[in-house]
């Protein structure tokens, strides 16, 4: 079967106006074919951190890519509500899982790496972190749907049991916008 291209996922997602469940957003992210044109005038990266930029968005999601230096990481973190799924375009995820003890501390239970054309996914409260462990010169590009959109988010410790809310900025890319 033939895979869809970036512009049709989008077509198909834009129609939607509810939030769309993890497991058919995987299946879509799977089935369509990623080309670096279709992604590549958002690319880019920040200094101290990952970036989270803009590619595309609809009434039920934001698509995002991600650029990620060696060594950047995300806070531990969950969805709050989100479904997310992500397919890596360049490099090499790792994402560590954690699970929470009865007392609020968390703890990581696994971390898988996850290269290109790897499809990966988490909803609501699975508490995870992605990372770019690789070398230098070794850069890590992911492409993140989250359903309904990811405007906050709760960010976990490992030193105390304090929980947070927080905002994660998104970078806008307004010159061409839109597939």
């Amino acid at each position: 079967m033939k895979k869809q291209s970036l512009k049709a996922l989008f077509a198909r997602l834009d129609a939607r106006d509810a939030a769309i469940p993890l497991a058919e957003l995987q299946a879509e992210l799977g089935n369509t074919d990623l080309v670096s044109e279709d992604f590549q005038r958002v690319v880019a990266f920040g200094d101290k951190t990952y970036r989270r930029n803009l590619l595309h968005e609809g009434p039920a999601y934001h698509a995002l890519v991600i650029c990620w230096r060696p060594g950047q990481r995300s806070p531990i973190h969950d969805h709050s509500g989100s479904s997310c799924a992500v397919q890596v375009l360049g490099g090499i995820a790792t994402e560590t899982a954690f699970a929470q003890t009865g007392h609020g501390h968390v703890f990581a239970t696994a971390s898988t790496d996850h290269g290109v054309g790897s499809v990966l996914g988490s909803f609501d409260a699975d508490a995870h972190q992605i990372s770019n462990l690789q070398p230098a010169g070794h850069d890590l590009v992911t492409l993140h749907i989250y359903s309904p959109p990811l405007l906050q988010m709760k960010r976990f410790s490992l030193t105390d049991a304090h929980v947070e809310t927080f905002m994660d900025p998104i970078e806008l890319f307004l010159e061409g916008a839109g597939i």
